[in-house]
Formats: C-alpha cells, structure tokens, sequence
C-alpha cells in the first residue's frame, strides 16, 4: 500500500514542502511505532517533495505521520488552552486580591505599626505601601513605624478599612472621670442601641420612692424567689420589649456626687411634682441640677388621685423655671399619673422610650467594659462591693478591673433580683464582687488585660490622689483655671429673703461682656447646705452666701473636702465686686506692641546657625536688651516696609561694655538670635509686647 506525498500533503493540509519541514521538525520526537519505520523516512527525507509531488510512500507511514501531526496539534492546542487558562488565572487572581483588598474586613491595628506589618496585616504590596506614603509626603523605609491616623488615610485610599485595636484605659483619663474620651469609637458602625437610664428626682413627700417602687414591682414576676431578694441602687424594667433602667439613688444629691467626680451617668431626669403641693424649693433645686447636666426633664405631676390636685397651677409655677409644658406650647413633657394607684405609669414609661429614642442613644457591645459605680459598700460575706452602671461592653466574670484606686478580678455579678449572671452588656446595672477595696460613688470602673496592669494603674491613682491633696490650689485659683477655657463663671446663690435673691440676679445680670458671662446655676431662699457645695463642685463653680451661713458644721468640711470656694457678703456692691474680679480674672490681657526704636546693620562680624553678632548705627529711638526685632530689607511694591522676619536681641555692647540699652546716634554691637541671615544694610526695629489687665465694667 502506499500514498502519493501530494495527497498524503493535501490529506493533512500541507504543501509537499512544508509536510518534508514537517518530517524534518518532528523526526525526533517520533513514537516508538515510528522509530520502526526510521528507514522508509529517511527515504522520503531525501525525496524533493515540493518538486515530486508523485513520490509515493506506504500507508502505514503516512498513516504514522498523520497520528504525530495529529498528536502534534493537540499538543499546541493543550499548550495554548493552558497559557489562556494561566492567564485567565493570573487575571482571576489579581481580581480576587483586588476584591479582598476592597471588601477586606476591618483590619485592626495598634496605636502605631510598622510599614512592613501594616502591608502584611492588610495584604497589600509594601511597595504600594511606600509609594502611597510617599504621596502623602511622607518618607519611610518597611521598618519605620506609622501611627494610627496615617495608616488610616493609606488605607482608606488603598481601599481598606482600619480599626483601631483599643488599648487599656489611660491613668488620666481614669483621673479625670473623662468618660468621652474611655467611651470614644472611630468606627460609629459598631454602636448599637442600649437601654435608656433614668433617674427620679423631687422634693421630698412628693413621691419619687413610692414612683419607683411601683415601677419596679409592676415588673417584677412574685415567682421569681418571691419578688426581689436584695437592694441594689438601680434595676431594670421592660417596656414593649425594651429595657429602661432607673437609679435608685436618694435623688439629686447622688446624681450630682456622681457628676462631680466627673461621671454622666443619667440619659433622662424624671422630674415628680405633687399635683396638690406644686413646686418646692428642692423642685427648683432638682431641676437646676438637671438642666446643668443637660439632661432632658420629663415632669411627672404626681397624686393626681387627690380632690385637691391642680395640675394648671403646677404647669404655670414649671413655666416660670424654664420648663415650659407641651400643651401650653413648650417642649417639656408633662404626664399626669398617681403613684399610689398606678395611674399613667405606663404613659410616663412611654414618654421615656420616646425620648430615648429623640437622644439616640448608642454603645459598644463588642468592646472591653466600661462602667460607673452607683454606690459601694462593705458586705460581711462578700467583701467590698459595689453597684456599677455599664456604660459599654460587656462586663464578664473573671475580668481584671480598675475601679478608682481600687482593683480586681470579678468573682460575682449578680442583678437586680439577686439572681447570679455571667455577663453585663451598656446600660446594665449589676452589683459586683472581688474588688481589693470600696470604690467611691463615680469611680469609672475599666477591665484591663491582667491582674499586674490593674494593681499597677491603681496604684498610680491613688499616687496621683495623693500628690493632688499634697499640692491642692486655692479654691479660687481652681475655679479660674477650671473655667478659663468656657468663659462662664458659675454661681450657687443663697440668700436669707426672696428679695435679697431677686436683687442679686438682678445686679448680676447687668454685669456684660463679649467674652466672658456670669451663669446662675442655682439660687435659693435659706442656709449654705451639702446639696448646694456638690452641685457648685459638679459645675466648677462657687457658691455666693449672702446673710447666710451654712446649714451644719458638716457642709463646711464638706466644702473644703471638695475645694469649694464659699464666699459670704452683707453688702450686694462686694458681692458684684468680688464677681466682676473673677471675671476680668478670665479675660485674656491685651498685647500691646511698643515700638522703641531703629537700627542699621553696617558689619556681620560672626554668624553660627541661629547666631550672628553685627555692628549697627542707632539711627531712632533706642535699642535694649532682650528686645525683638523686626527685620526690614528694602520696600515692597506700595513703598512699605519689607519685613523679612522677626529676632531677637540677647545682648548688646558700647565697644567691650555689655550695656542694657542705648539711643540714637550711637554705634553698637548686637548678638542677635533668629531664623534670618541678617545682610548689610537691613534695617532692626526693636519693640516689645506689653501686658494690660483687662477688667469687666
């Protein structure tokens, strides 16, 4: 059998010529069948097949070629289809590296990274890194370390989401009570809603206990060990599936302990009034406490069951301390209930939610906790123990904690009702156990990562206590310091009459300037007492006593415990002098530039980095020592002065004599000191910068 080449080339779609390339390219790699035939190829290898198209060959070797051809294609084929696929791979994965980068989960960082963790962390190329750096005008090599803002806009511009991985709380802040800057999140996406915390307040007898206890007992299931076991000072209820928590706490004299030591820890104030006795001092009292926290007041006009309730009368009395009611065209939520009967509660707890709702008010679920101590006590069985406020996170069993100057591990947490829990979430109150000894009301408790950090930070508090007792201001030196930064000077009022009282807002109110106010926080009829000393320690203001001394023995030490300045007057001029005083005391004084006189430098005699000494003639004026000098080289475009920077004089010499000041005329040496190269010809204008007490009129 055998095959003309012509067909066998036309067969395979090949010229004759390029199936002789064909046999020549792939002769050695033939197939072991192949191989056998080596001789009959090597005769058709010597046939000219683009000119002898007739050549024939046997069957079995054109029928071998057309396999290795075939074999051949499909290996190009295999070879192309695995480039396409490498490719197509090599594509999927760059796209897939993009889109991890893009949809990344957060990463989280510490304070500070370096460039090389940051590009491992966020599975971005270092060089990329670099190159963004660098765009930011920044310059860093893989093992310089970048903080947290920075590394945040190279991720955001890279596409990737930081968070920040938060470290324990700082000792100032746990000294301050700076409950802003422990609460602080960078990323609002992990807040969630919490609870809403209430605190009663109101004069005494109008029925702030018996409010709360008929709020509580509403709530509670009598199955549940027989209702409530034991008193902690706050506790939940739920109300259309939401948890309000209220403070069970004396009133504002506790509200205002715990702002005094620098901890908000009420959301809404409900504010009790008897429908039948109307507003009362410790009324007026209480709603100025919770006005200065700048906390929403919900009224409740309480004993509405009484035939001689008269809520309009109490409406028009809370109308004229600010606290217009709704339904005579304010914004004060007013509900009418009876604590007695368990009337309107459910309309009262309404209005909470709604005005929780109104605040937004959001934590963090997710983080270590942070919380507020209610109050704390000493217990037989258990040790000192303390009720703690949740502010965020979650409080677990076997946290190490910082609370105050004390410290521990948690070792019992148990509810409202007495009963044990494992966890606390933001807003929970929760008595707890295991602390090395009782924390004072507004201690901000904090969980730590061991044991050792906690015992050391306590004990840097209770150092700091200690040197802030040992090296305490005056009272009045405080108050400035303290509010120099609002401009607002706050005042406790107490004066023996109504009369007396009236004419002393009256005078005060006169007293005006741009830049800093006098603001009243509370006034009142009668004796200095505890309650007026914290709410002037909670505001860092102090308290005018005006034919009044103060109520017990106690409220004097508890002044000077807590560094409140009291001040006493019989004379109203004194008062509005001492007040006027304390208000120029927060003006900032006036600058004023004197111009004293000028110089020209006519030699450079030395010049070392910031230093040069120069000769100059006096030509106005006159030049002292320690004067600063504004340095003039030629006129601008509008013939003025060309000021090219500012010095300063650090002496001056008459020849070899080392003298303070010297007039016009004279030739002299200055060791000047300043950024600018000073040149021959440039002109020293000496001046200097003049303090005058500003005073309010």
């Amino acid at each position: 059998m055998s095959v003309k080449i012509g067909d066998l080339a036309m067969k395979l779609g090949l010229t004759p010529k390029e199936l002789r390339d064909k046999i020549l390219e792939l002769g050695f790699e033939l197939s072991p069948k192949a191989r056998v035939l080596e001789d009959d190829l090597a005769e058709l290898i010597e046939d000219d097949f683009s000119n002898s198209p007739d050549s024939e060959v046997s069957d079995d070797v054109a029928d071998v070629y057309d396999e290795i051809i075939s074999q051949e294609r499909d290996r190009e084929l295999v070879k192309s289809q695995r480039k396409q696929t490498a490719g197509r791979d090599v594509k999927d994965e760059k796209k897939k590296s993009e889109v991890q980068i893009s949809h990344m989960d957060s990463v989280e960082i510490h304070d500070s990274i370096t460039v090389k963790e940051f590009a491992e962390k966020t599975g971005i190329n270092i060089a990329k890194v670099i190159g963004e750096l660098m765009k930011n005008g920044i310059l860093a090599n893989i093992n310089q370390q970048i903080d947290f803002d920075t590394a945040q806009i190279i991720a955001q511009e890279l596409g990737v989401t930081l968070k920040r991985i938060r470290t324990d709380a700082a000792v100032d802040d746990l000294l301050a009570g700076d409950m802003a800057a422990l609460l602080k999140e960078e990323d609002g996406a992990v807040l969630k809603e919490r609870p809403p915390v209430v605190c009663v307040m109101g004069h005494v007898d109008h029925g702030k206990t018996k409010l709360l206890d008929t709020i509580r007992e509403a709530n509670v299931i009598a199955t549940e060990s027989g209702g409530i076991t034991q008193h902690v000072a706050a506790y939940q209820v739920v109300k259309k599936g939401k948890p309000i928590t209220f403070l069970d706490t004396p009133g504002h004299e506790a509200f205002t302990e715990m702002r005094a030591r620098g901890a908000k820890v009420t959301d809404i104030a409900i504010l009790v009034v008897a429908a039948d006795d109307g507003v009362k001092p410790q009324t007026i009292e209480a709603a100025n406490h919770a006005k200065e926290a700048g906390v929403p007041i919900i009224v409740a006009i309480n004993k509405m069951d009484k035939p001689e309730a008269n809520p309009d009368k109490v409406k028009g009395e809370l109308t004229e301390l600010g606290l217009q009611p709704e339904d005579w065209g304010g914004k004060t939520v007013c509900v009418p209930i009876s604590a007695l009967k368990g009337d309107g509660i459910d309309e009262l707890l309404d209005m909470v939610l709604l005005t929780a709702d109104m605040e937004n008010l959001k934590a963090n679920y997710e983080r270590d906790a942070v919380g507020v101590v209610v109050e704390a006590h000493l217990d037989n069985n258990l040790g000192p123990v303390a009720t703690v406020l949740v502010k965020a996170g979650n409080l677990k069993i076997k946290d190490n904690v910082i609370v105050g100057d004390s410290y521990g591990k948690i070792k019992l947490m148990k509810d409202h009702t007495g009963k044990s829990v494992a966890t606390a979430g933001p807003a929970t109150p929760v008595l707890v156990a295991g602390l090395s000894k009782t924390p004072k009301s507004g201690d901000i408790l904090a969980v730590v990562k061991d044991e050792k950090t906690a015992r050391i930070k306590a004990e840097q508090i209770a150092e700091s206590f200690k040197k802030t007792r040992d090296e305490k201001m005056s009272a009045a030196n405080q108050i400035i310091a303290s509010v120099k930064s609002d401009k607002l000077l706050k005042l406790v009022i107490k004066a023996d009459t109504k009369g007396s009282l009236e004419a002393i807002r009256q005078s005060i109110a006169k007293i005006k300037d741009d830049e800093v106010a006098v603001k009243i926080i509370h006034g009142g009829v009668g004796k200095v007492a505890n309650s007026d000393i914290m709410m002037a320690s909670a505001s860092n203001g102090f308290v005018v006593a005006f034919h009044a001394g103060f109520d017990s023995p106690n409220v004097k030490k508890l002044a000077e415990r807590e560094n409140v300045e009291v001040r006493s007057y019989t004379v109203i001029y004194n008062l509005l002098e001492d007040v006027k005083k304390f208000l120029s005391g927060l003006l900032e004084p006036e600058i004023i530039e004197v111009v004293l006189g000028r110089a020209e430098v006519k030699q450079i005699f030395f010049h070392k980095k910031t230093q040069m000494v120069v000769g100059c003639k006096i030509l106005s004026g006159k030049i002292k020592t320690k004067a600063k000098l504004r340095i003039i080289r030629g006129k601008t475009d509008e013939d003025e002065d060309n000021v090219v920077g500012i010095g300063e004089i650090e002496s001056l010499r008459k020849g070899e004599e080392l003298v303070k000041e010297l007039g016009s005329g004279n030739d002299c040496g200055i060791k000047y000191k300043g950024e600018i190269v000073l040149e021959v010809g440039d002109i020293l204008e000496a001046f200097e910068e003049e303090e005058h007490i500003r005073s309010v009129s």
